[in-house]
Formats: C-alpha cells, structure tokens, sequence
C-alpha cells in the first residue's frame, strides 16, 4: 500500500488545493507585524500549554469573559451560557453591574450563576458611584452580602466618570473615585478588581490603584465596547453634538500595558497589586496572546463583545466558538514569537 492509497480524502484535498491556491494568496501588505513565526521550534500543542493562576485559582486557559449585563430579556440566557463555558473551559468571569441586587431580588436569577461554573473565578460588579452611596449611607454591608449571597470571589468596582457625566440618568462623584476604593478595601476585606469601562485609564490613575493591595487591575481600554459613547447615543442631539469628542478621549490596551511596563520598573515594591486583566479592543487570541507577551507582569485578557455575540442562543454556537479561540491560542504560543 503507498501512502496515496492509505490517505482517503487525499485526491479531492489536491483538488481544493488547486481551486483556492488564486483565492489564498497574501500581499505583503497585510502580514500581521507582531509576531515572528517559528514553525520549526515546537509540537502542536495540547491545552495545557495555556494553564495558569491568576486570583489565587487555577485557570485552564488565560482567559477572562468580561463584565456583561443583567435585568434584560435575554440576561439569564447569556450570563448562564458564559457561566457554563467558564466552567468548561476554565475561564473567570466578571458579572456586569450588580445594582439592582442591593436592595431587591427581582433580577437575582439574571446573576445566579455560581451553580453553573464550578470554582472558577467569578467577581461581582458595581459602579464606584454606587459604593460612594452605600459609604455615606453607611450601608457598605450590603456590598459584602451581595458578594456573599452570589458565592463571588470579590468584587469589580467599574469607575466610570465620563459615562456617569453623560448618561440623562447619571450619578455625580462626590469625591475622587480613588477615595472610594480605598474605603471599599479597608471597610470590607472584599478581594477587590478596579475596571474602568471602555476608555481606560492614564499613567496617574494606574499607579494610585498599583499602590493598592487590589486582586487585579482591569484596563477597559479604548477599542473595546465604549460606554460614554452610548450613553451618547442615547442622549439628544444637542448633547451628542457637545460631548462627542469626550468618547474620543482614551488609552489602548498596548499603550496600557506600556504604561503598565513603566510602572513596574519605577514602582518597585510599592506596587502591591500585581495582577492585570487585559481589556478593551481584544477580539481575538491573536490579539490577546501579543498583549500578555508584552506585560511584564502576571496577566490573563478578557473580552466582552465577542463572547456576547455568541452566547444570546444556543449555547452549542458558544461552545464551539471558544474551543477556537483557545486552540488558535495554543497554537500562537507554540508557534509564534512577539517582536517587541
């Protein structure tokens, strides 16, 4: 027997060869820059190449699903699609904002998900303006039965100003959203994760929450879902005419895990958070992959818009799309070499 005849699909693969040579041809134009391709250097991997621990637990793959949403018609369905895959695949997962639970239940099956991912890692989230209230109010205690009532690890605080600003219902901050963590922390012993949403955050703002004994730092870059934008987009004309270029106003992820890099050096051991969620305009493992190569920390990336996209239905088009990205992500981490 030769190898033709031991190989079934041979003869009609030469065939598709033949018909998509023309169609995949590359110009040099598009080669993605980043990497450097090493095909000699490494097997094709196995999943545990991606193994990892981050927030004290460890993680199968290096991959965050990122704050989504709840209290709308489709909320449970999709929380509890992300939450099966998390456990699955071994991912974290932050809940997205968590402000109808304080003070009634009506949306507590929307969040409920804990039975549906194991121990992987899963955070709860509210607004810095809302644990600003809960302090002055002196009702944090809620906060912490919040957490505990949704078996959370801890908590995300998102710091949103800008969206606050622009959002016809919006809050205002009293004081620098830094303040607030930092009561959070002493008053609560919650394990605590600080995100912005969309925009992201400069070199100032992420040295004051690198000197905090946070769990994890969550970037929210801009390039990612922008919430000041929609707000703006569901503001008036007028509004949206004044404030447009507000939602111009931001930092990527690159730029932060640069500024991040810079910190680390110059910080030294007053950094006491060392851990870093890389989001915001992260749409695929290539994208992450480049990122986590870069921070010269310990890191995992999340993503939002790309796993909500799959996971309004069935929870099979869900599945099957993260067994792809983790295998293209074990296969850049054989294969491919970052050109810093």
């Amino acid at each position: 027997m030769n190898l033709l005849d031991s190989d079934p699909n041979a003869v009609s693969r030469k065939q598709d060869h033949i018909s998509l040579a023309f169609q995949s041809q590359v110009e040099n134009a598009s080669i993605d820059p980043r990497f450097s391709y090493e095909p000699l250097l490494a097997a094709h991997p196995t999943k545990q190449i991606l193994e990892t621990v981050f927030l004290g637990k460890k993680m199968q793959v290096p991959i965050w699903v990122s704050s989504m949403t709840g209290g709308t018609k489709w909320a449970k369905t999709i929380n509890q699609n992300l939450a099966k895959a998390c456990a699955e695949f071994g991912m974290g997962m932050g809940l997205g904002s968590c402000r109808q639970l304080l003070y009634s239940d009506e949306y507590f099956t929307d969040f409920d998900v804990r039975k549906f991912m194991g121990d992987q890692p899963l955070y709860a989230n509210l607004g810095v303006a809302q644990l600003e209230l809960l302090l002055k109010e002196n009702k944090i205690h809620l906060a912490t039965e919040l957490v505990k009532k949704l078996q959370a690890d801890g908590l995300i605080i998102h710091v949103n100003p800008f969206q606050e600003w622009l959002q016809p219902e919006g809050d205002r901050f009293e004081q620098p959203a830094i303040e607030t963590v930092r009561e959070v922390l002493e008053k609560t012993g919650l394990k605590i994760i600080v995100k912005e949403v969309g925009q992201g955050m400069g070199k100032d703002s992420l040295r004051a929450l690198f000197e905090l004994p946070l769990e994890a730092v969550d970037f929210a870059a801009s390039g990612g879902t922008n919430f000041a934008l929609i707000e703006l987009f569901r503001s008036e004309s007028l509004i949206k005419e004044s404030y447009q270029n507000l939602a111009k106003i931001g930092h990527s992820a690159e730029e932060m895990v640069r500024i991040t890099n810079e910190l680390k050096a110059e910080m030294g051991a007053k950094m006491l958070c060392q851990q870093v969620i890389i989001s915001g305009g992260v749409r695929n493992f290539l994208d992450g992959y480049y990122l986590r190569s870069l921070l010269e920390m310990p890191s995992i990336y999340g993503q939002a818009s790309a796993f909500l996209k799959h996971a309004q239905a069935d929870y099979a088009e869900l599945q099957r799309y993260t067994e792809l990205q983790i295998r293209g992500l074990a296969l850049a981490k054989a294969f491919l070499r970052v050109r810093k």
